[in-house]
C-alpha cells in the first residue's frame, strides 16, 4: 500500500473544497484563550482524518486531562485515525504535560514533534528532511520509533566562500530553471558562481517529493502530512 499523504486543511478549506483529497488532516485545534481546554473545533470531518493540535497559542494554565478528553471525544465523533501534536515552542513544561496526557488517553495513534516526543511512547512527527541530507541519515536518530513525515516543496541555498560554507532557506520564487537533479537527495538544483563565491540552489519539486515519499515508505515511515494549500495542485501525482 502506498504511503498515505494527509493534506492539512483549515475549516474554511474543508468547507470550500469542491473535492476533498483522499486523506485529510484538520488544521487545527488550539489552546483556548478563554478556557483551560481547546478551541477551534470543526463542525464535521471526513472519516479517517488526522486531527492536528498546535501551540500557536501558547499553553498557559490549560488542563491536560480536559484537553485529552476533548480530543478523544473528537476522535470518536469524527472516526479519526490519528492525532498530530505539532508543537513548535520548545521547552514548555505545560505543553509537555499536555502531550503526555493525550498520548496516554487517546484511542488512536498520536504523533508528537521531536522536542516533546523523547520521553513518550508514540510516533514522532519529523519536519521535512533538509535538501542537503539523505532521508536515511535524517531519520537514523529515530530508527526505533514509528515516524510520520512532514511533506513540503522546499528550497535551500548553499553558499561556498573562502571562509567556508553557509546554508540558508531560499524563500524567493524561482525565476530560472533548476537543470540538474540529485536522485539520492530527491531535489533539483542549479549552480551560480561569482569571482569569490559559488551558490548551489536546491529545490524539491512535486516529482522529487513523490520520489522522496516512495523512499520514505520503503524505510518504514507510516504517514506523510503536508499543507493542502501547498500540495493540492499536485495531489493527483503524489503518493
Amino acid at each position: 500500500m502506498a504511503l498515505p499523504l494527509y493534506l492539512a486543511m483549515t475549516a474554511a478549506e474543508l468547507f470550500c473544497a469542491s473535492e476533498l483529497p483522499p486523506y485529510c488532516g484538520y488544521m487545527a485545534y488550539h489552546f483556548s484563550p478563554y478556557s483551560t481546554g481547546l478551541s477551534n473545533f470543526p463542525p464535521a470531518l471526513p472519516e479517517g482524518s488526522v486531527l492536528i493540535l498546535n501551540d500557536r497559542t501558547p499553553a498557559h494554565g490549560h488542563d491536560p486531562d480536559l484537553i485529552a478528553q476533548q480530543l478523544s471525544r473528537c476522535v470518536e465523533e469524527h472516526s479519526a485515525c490519528g492525532i498530530l501534536l505539532d508543537f513548535q515552542r520548545p521547552g514548555c513544561s505545560e505543553t509537555s504535560k499536555i502531550a503526555q496526557a493525550i498520548v496516554h488517553h487517546a484511542p488512536c495513534p498520536v504523533a508528537v514533534s521531536p522536542d516533546y516526543s523523547q520521553q513518550l511512547s508514540c510516533p514522532v512527527f519529523l519536519p521535512p528532511p533538509p535538501l542537503n541530507c539523505l532521508l536515511r541519515d535524517y531519520i537514523a536518530p529515530w530508527q526505533d520509533r514509528e515516524l510520520w513525515l512532514e511533506a513540503a516543496l522546499d528550497r535551500r541555498q548553499i553558499t561556498l566562500t573562502a571562509q567556508g560554507c553557509s546554508i540558508s532557506t531560499d524563500a524567493s520564487e524561482p525565476t530560472t530553471a533548476y537543470p540538474f537533479t540529485d536522485p539520492l537527495l530527491h531535489c533539483h538544483y542549479r549552480i551560480e558562481t561569482t569571482q569569490d563565491q559559488a551558490h548551489f540552489l536546491l529545490q524539491r519539486t512535486s516529482d522529487d517529493l513523490n520520489n522522496l515519499l516512495q523512499e520514505a515508505e520503503s524505510l518504514g515511515i507510516t504517514k506523510a502530512i503536508g499543507l493542502y494549500q501547498e500540495l493540492s495542485p499536485f495531489s493527483n501525482t503524489l503518493t
